[in-house]
């Protein structure tokens, strides 16, 4: 296990309290290469679908077009012997990936590439997502990424405080290092592209119901709404990539998840205006524009996203975006609103997110982090990672796998490489994002280039991993910076309530 695992355990356990939570050294050794990340990626309703019950008229009607070899129950044996695993000897695995974002398309793409028979149904493929639309570096070397796609190079980060304060920062990037900028609606488009010439079978529908196996060697029965007409596409393992509110997840009964809204403008500057922003991001924090997230300004190739998310106040997503074209008021308010758009993002991992031979990637399986609402690498990543997982139990589309396999080469694999990134950023948020004060605190240590380079290296290469030995005192020295920023917020945060109180009680008196 490595070092910080069981330090950082330990602190997620606790009771949330700011101070009581930075009193462990160790934590300060951790913390500062995600201090920074919520400032460059956004995140990145469906009706209840019916669970319909299996039908052997609709299974053997299926089964015309997808046999799967049947095995005779083996006798009664004074020892209990294990049945294997049947062979596909008529036709290859079946696989359908539902719903068509980074998460489906890259599952779809890796599932194709290994040989298996590969089925992506998607509801809108000209849909847009309201996103900030960051992706760290190194997603394009590691998905291939082409250049062309790249809207805009950010290598300079501003972030504002509830006081204004701001924290400039990027003079810690070293040369060719930036933030890639752009649209999902393109990103989606290229990868979903890139899969179909590997061999996916692309569908436009959108899916409505499950019908489950009546044993574990059947298919499933996919129920899809496609041109006005109801299909049903019969595969052996299926890939939820749907979304916070995943269908999917609803009919193998995922658990409920909670989800926060994103709010978001595109809008048209004057030239002048968006030059300001070539390379620039902006990112806003105070209760005026999020009470538990932050909102943003970023920049893409002819206009700038503005927007802002919530979790607990859903009810007053406008109210909040009102907040952020109010402080961003000087820089934008001259700009045209070309396109508004809104959708859930989900909180927290799912608690089940492979039964039997389905499962979650992506939205649809919660992997967003909290305080960064960061989701399109994890969502490509968690795509690809499942598909190896399904090419390998499979060994590459000739025999059906089963739900330990694909909980051992994907859920396993995934938590222990981000599991613990995932509880870091939710008690980040817990932190710095549940007052003013913590706010504050956060956009004071902004300011120090050695968290700039810490974040950064971190960000950028999705690495969470101690610094070298020399930058130990550094380390030390930012844990105790910590300490020293909360507690002076916090006391001057009191303070100013306290002032706030009085001035209502005697209001009055000065009257």
């Amino acid at each position: 296990m490595h070092p910080a695992t069981s330090h950082l355990h330990f602190l997620h356990s606790r009771q949330t309290n700011p101070m009581k939570s930075f009193t462990i050294v160790y934590i300060y050794v951790y913390i500062y290469p995600f201090l920074l990340s919520s400032s460059f990626v956004f995140f990145s309703i469906s009706p209840k679908p019916s669970i319909s019950n299996p039908n052997p008229t609709s299974m053997a009607a299926a089964a015309t077009t997808h046999l799967l070899p049947s095995i005779t129950p083996l006798k009664s044996q004074t020892k209990p012997i294990r049945q294997p695993t049947p062979s596909l000897t008529t036709a290859k695995l079946r696989a359908a990936v539902i719903g068509g974002g980074p998460a489906g398309a890259s599952a779809a793409e890796t599932l194709a590439k290994g040989g298996i028979e590969t089925y992506l149904i998607e509801r809108s493929p000209s849909g847009t997502k309201p996103c900030g639309g960051a992706i760290p570096l190194c997603m394009l070397d590691e998905f291939s990424i082409p250049e062309s796609l790249i809207d805009r190079r950010v290598t300079r980060m501003r972030i504002i405080s509830p006081s204004n304060l701001t924290a400039d920062f990027g003079s810690a990037l070293l040369p060719g290092q930036h933030i890639p900028m752009l649209r999902r609606e393109v990103l989606d488009s290229f990868l979903r592209d890139r899969a179909v010439s590997h061999g996916t079978h692309l569908l436009h529908g959108l899916f409505t119901s499950l019908t489950l196996p009546p044993t574990p060697h059947d298919p499933y029965l996919i129920h899809y709404n496609a041109g006005g007409k109801t299909q049903t596409l019969a595969a052996d393992v299926i890939i939820g990539a749907d979304g916070a509110n995943s269908r999917v997840a609803k009919s193998i009964n995922a658990g409920s998840n909670t989800y926060a809204i994103a709010f978001q403008e595109r809008i048209r500057l004057p030239d002048v205006q968006m030059q300001h922003y070539s390379n620039l991001a902006e990112m806003y924090i105070g209760d005026d524009v999020s009470p538990d997230f932050y909102a943003w300004v970023f920049p893409k190739c002819d206009h700038v996203a503005v927007g802002t998310g919530t979790i607990s106040s859903k009810h007053q997503i406008k109210k909040y975006q009102t907040g952020i074209r109010r402080r961003a008021k000087e820089k934008i308010g001259e700009g045209e609103v070309i396109k508004v758009e809104a959708h859930p993002i989900p909180e927290h991992p799912r608690a089940r997110r492979v039964v039997g031979r389905v499962a979650l990637v992506g939205d649809a399986a919660g992997y967003v982090t909290k305080c960064s609402g960061e989701g399109i690498y994890f969502a490509a990543k968690s795509g690809r990672v499942c598909g190896e997982a399904v090419v390998k139990a499979s060994e590459g589309g000739e025999k059906m796998v089963k739900e330990e396999e694909i909980k051992e080469g994907y859920l396993r694999k995934w938590d222990e490489e981000f599991g613990m990134m995932f509880r870091f950023m939710g008690m980040l948020e817990r932190v710095f994002y549940r007052s003013n004060w913590g706010r504050e605190a956060l956009v004071e240590m902004c300011g120090d280039e050695y968290v700039q380079k810490r974040t950064f290296e971190s960000y950028l290469y999705k690495r969470m991993e101690m610094g070298k030995v020399e930058d130990w005192v550094g380390d030390l020295r930012l844990g105790f910076r910590t300490l020293e920023c909360l507690g002076r917020n916090l006391v001057v945060g009191r303070e100013v309530e306290r002032l706030k109180r009085w001035v209502l009680e005697n209001d009055e008196a000065f009257r």
